[in-house]
């Protein structure tokens, strides 16, 4: 069986990635997924924080909603 340049410069998506990468690979894979998460989170939560509150008033949360929230640590959903 012969591949196709359109197999070979395909990107993997992730259930691809899981058949395709040994066990290593896939461990850094989710490393990788987690950490991003986490950095969107705290991201999101230091943006909270520094919002007006016209922009909470927009968004549709309280000023101690977006405190409880920019509070939470950032490994937690």
């Amino acid at each position: 069986m012969t591949m196709t340049s359109a197999n070979h410069t395909r990107p993997l998506n992730y259930l691809e990635s899981r058949r395709t990468l040994p066990p290593l690979g896939l461990l850094a894979l989710r490393v990788a997924v987690i950490v991003t998460k986490w950095d969107q989170r705290a991201r999101t939560r230091r943006s909270l924080n520094n919002m007006t509150d016209s922009d909470l008033k927009d968004i549709g949360i309280t000023r101690g909603e977006a405190l409880t929230e920019a509070r939470r640590p950032f490994w937690k959903d």
